[in-house]
């Protein structure tokens, strides 16, 4: 077709994945400001740019439905670090932590508690979802979407109670809830692994979803591995009370207790999704994996105190089995320590790994970080995680962590895995399968109901990748390393990345459901 119509961009060449589970066919993606104009064969088309896609595969912008680029997403590296995988929307606001709505002291709380996950906003609080949405709208190159914090908003409203909701408390964490869906949040998360989020009953949870209205209520479940059975039942709990939909992050394995129960809560009507990421080991807070419950994390000097007395000494020995497993991601002023496992570091110190964990935890007030390998890695592992990626009901999600020395890879390489590994080598999706799973389910999910399409009119998120040589190359060993095959995307209409190079262009858009 010879339009002589011009376009500010035209994708010229390439086979298009549309993301509704079409296989590719050949077609040119033409630009109109944000928005897709034609699909199409455009023989004749005038425009300001073209991106030659002869060879490559052409289709919408992948959503990170499990990201921890809070802060770091202000960082260039980050950014380009997410468009190398195709990714052009976070997810935010995970895990029931992050750093709105709340005063200054409940930011500060955020800010301090979750340091080896998200990392130092540049601004301090008191802050409403709708200024820290502002904040990011066209200040960064991918586009962003914010969950209300559960965690967050208990604190805000109890600080670091242990105990149950009152009356006064629930209305006022509904009004939390309420605002913050009005100025554009995109679901609830909870953090029930965390501090405060810990404390919160299914009863409570779930009054906080009826205001949802179609939007997901997504969890960090209470319980997982082989205990994922409690941690699902109180998932459908919470949907059986408040008819919410539900997303459940970072559900990995094992597949033979999972699968079946995410059949069963399907089978009883629930809105399921839940994401994974392709690797075997977690990347998350030490206090998490190593103090027992009757430490109060979220008090950070009580905490401490504990730390240093006598009142644990029967409790370290119990972690002979876990020292080996972790390995230390963010020290801030012992970096010397990152990258090596807690064993390795402690060998170093001259001290055994308790004491040296004890000193960690002290010395850095509770921020530091580990990667933390599974006790079932290996080809079980594996297969675990491929028979969970094959769900339908499956999306990507990196949970991607920035911060510090040495982190996880998966923030790194988790998308372009997902494309060079699962599909190209080992087929566990289609091309097309890949996108849906990628694209457009996580665009649904979320509300982005004009992304997650190449489709005239939608939103122009657009990514282009050589399918013969996209995939990761980070490893635990050079978790930064940036992955290959993913050389130009397209952000809000507006090209971010080329020749596999930031253009400078920060063109992403808050996005509000």
């Amino acid at each position: 077709m010879n339009l002589g119509v011009s376009f500010d961009v035209v994708i010229s060449g390439g086979r298009v994945l549309d993301g509704t589970g079409a296989p590719p066919y050949r077609a040119d993606v033409a630009i109109s400001g944000d928005r897709v104009a034609a699909v199409g064969r455009l023989d004749g088309a005038v425009a300001e740019r073209v991106i030659d896609a002869t060879g490559r595969l052409v289709a919408p912008g992948f959503v990170d439905c499990h990201a921890h680029g809070d802060a770091a997403v202000f960082d260039p590296g980050v950014q380009r670090a997410a468009l190398r995988q195709g990714v052009t929307t976070f997810v935010l606001g995970q895990d029931g932590l992050s750093y709105a709505p709340g005063s200054a002291a409940t930011v500060a709380y955020a800010a301090r508690y979750f340091a080896a996950v998200n990392g130092p906003l540049p601004q301090e609080g008191p802050l409403t979802v709708g200024e820290l949405l502002d904040g990011y709208d066209r200040a960064v190159a991918v586009n962003t979407a914010y969950l209300l914090p559960h965690g967050t908003i208990r604190y805000d409203v109890m600080g670091p109670s242990s105990g149950p909701a009152s009356r006064d408390d629930l209305a006022a964490m509904l009004r939390h809830v309420e605002r913050g869906l009005s100025e554009g949040a995109a679901g609830l998360s909870s953090g029930l692994e965390y501090l405060p989020g810990r404390y919160a009953s299914a009863e409570e949870l779930a009054a906080l979803c009826v205001p949802l209205g179609g939007l997901p209520y997504v969890t960090h479940m209470r319980a997982y591995g082989t205990r994922a059975g409690e941690g699902m039942a109180e998932v459908m709990d919470i949907a059986g009370r408040s008819g919410a939909a539900v997303h459940v992050s970072h559900l990995h394995g094992p597949a033979d207790v999972l699968l079946p129960l995410v059949e069963e809560a399907l089978g009883q009507g629930v809105d399921l999704s839940f994401d994974t990421y392709p690797y075997l080991r977690g990347n998350t807070i030490l206090a998490m994996v190593v103090l027992p419950p009757t430490v109060p994390g979220a008090e950070t000097d009580l905490a401490l105190e504990m730390i240093a007395s006598d009142g644990l000494d029967e409790w370290w020995p119990k972690l002979a089995g876990t020292w080996p497993r972790l390995t230390i991601s963010h020290a801030p002023g012992l970096e010397w320590a990152e990258g090596l496992t807690m064993v390795a570091a402690a060998e170093r110190a001259g001290v055994e790994p308790a004491a040296f964990c004890r000193r960690l935890l002290t010395e850095t007030r509770l921020e530091a970080g580990v990667v933390s390998a599974r006790p079932d890695e290996g080809p079980e592992g594996e297969e675990s995680v491929r028979r969970m990626l094959r769900h339908p009901s499956q999306t990507g999600g990196s949970d991607g962590i920035y911060v510090g020395g040495h982190p996880h890879p998966r923030g790194f390489g988790a998308f372009a895995r997902f494309l060079g590994r699962h599909v190209r080598e080992l087929g566990d999706w289609t091309w097309e399968q890949a996108v849906t799973h990628l694209a457009a389910h996580p665009a649904r999910r979320f509300g982005l109901m004009d992304r997650g399409l190449l489709r005239r009119g939608f939103a122009a998120d657009v990514v282009v990748f050589d399918p013969g040589v996209v995939g990761d190359l980070a490893t635990y060993e050079e978790p930064r390393a940036l992955a290959a095959g993913v050389d130009d995307v397209v952000v809000s209409g507006v090209p971010v990345l080329a020749a596999g190079e930031l253009t400078g262009a920060t063109a992403g858009r808050a996005l509000r459901p």
